[in-house]
């Protein structure tokens, strides 16, 4: 399963959520990108870190942006909202 953390250093709940995905029993790659890299994502994320989008095993499929998580989820309900994206995930 393929991740994507827009995030930006310093920012707590980002290294939390982060922490937290490193934690869950599936197999996750995690692509973390500082949204002060690039305007665009800059101005798209600025009130809203951290943000997390699900990429499709398809390639030619857009990212889906994900629900935001309480700061207070455990490991084990981000695992869960994982596995409703994805619900059938097989080791990548």
């Amino acid at each position: 399963m393929k991740l994507i953390l827009f995030s930006k250093p310093g920012c707590h709940l980002c290294e939390g959520l982060q922490e937290k995905i490193e934690q869950v029993s599936l197999p996750v790659e995690l692509d973390i990108r500082d949204i002060t890299m690039k305007e665009e994502w800059f101005q798209a994320f600025q009130y809203e870190i951290p943000v997390l989008y699900w990429v499709p095993p398809d390639e030619t499929a857009v990212p889906q942006r994900l629900p935001r998580l309480s700061p207070r989820a455990s490991v084990a309900q981000v695992e869960q909202m994982l596995q409703t994206v994805q619900p059938d995930h097989q080791a990548e």
